[in-house]
């Protein structure tokens, strides 16, 4: 019998198989992070929405056309399992985040820690947190969409479902598009339980074809949600200006 994984979202990143991730995440552009969070977890985190302290900003979506459902961005000092989560995450990402840029021939590369990276964007004047909280009932839906935020981006994020499909909610699938150039575009459907993370690629990312790699452009959402109410947490790595 294997032993129950702890609650704390530190020791839950370092027992994930990080090169089966990796090398899903080279192949796909995205990669399931299984049990990242226990469900006590994800309950106390998406209660939190109830809250007003604790965030900097409600964005409605379909004030901006961005869909139906809304979110709210975190505030700093940020709640300690998404503050744990993101310093956690970003070293196990960013040597593909470097080898990536450096097959798609950007000059950009990213610090070996996420503070100095957050550093860096700050003084671009970049400050406001960019992780979010997202909140969708019957009839909700996201757009495909890309969370850029300045000139400074971090090519990966992470998406983390707070509810349980099946028993919270039905429909709401997690959408990602792979726009190929000359080609018809491909999609994915990210088959998501409750705790799990997926990682996945924020704008563009390289793909290897016979004659060396090439770019492709991703995209996000999440499909009509049918019943119930979904909870995500998403956890972005750069800040916004």
């Amino acid at each position: 019998m294997n032993a129950p994984l702890p609650a704390d979202p530190a020791a839950r990143i370092a027992a994930l198989d990080w090169r089966g991730v990796l090398a899903e995440l080279d192949q796909q552009g995205c990669a399931l992070l299984p049990s990242l969070l226990d469900a006590a977890t994800c309950r106390e985190v998406a209660a939190l929405y109830g809250q007003e302290a604790g965030f900097r900003s409600r964005v409605v979506m379909s004030r901006h056309g961005f869909g139906r459902g809304e979110y709210k961005y975190f505030a700093y000092p940020l709640p300690s399992p998404i503050s744990e989560l993101r310093t956690g995450l970003y070293p196990r990402l960013v040597e593909t985040a470097n080898r990536w840029n450096a097959e798609m021939g950007l000059a950009t590369r990213y610090p070996a820690q996420h503070q100095a990276f957050l550093d860096r964007c700050h003084a671009a004047g970049q400050t406001r947190p960019t992780p979010l909280l997202l909140q969708y009932g019957a009839g909700d839906f996201n757009c495909l969409h890309q969370d850029l935020y300045g000139e400074h981006v971090f090519p990966l994020q992470v998406a983390i479902l707070l509810s349980e499909p099946g028993r919270d909610f039905t429909g709401g699938e997690f959408v990602l598009t792979e726009q190929r150039p000359r080609m018809q575009s491909r999609v994915e459907v990210a088959p998501l339980r409750q705790g799990n993370g997926l990682v996945f690629a924020v704008n563009q990312r390289p793909v290897r074809g016979t004659r060396g790699s090439y770019r492709v452009t991703m995209r996000h959402g999440v499909s009509q949600v049918r019943s119930g109410a979904r909870h995500t947490l998403g956890v972005i790595f750069h800040d916004a200006l």
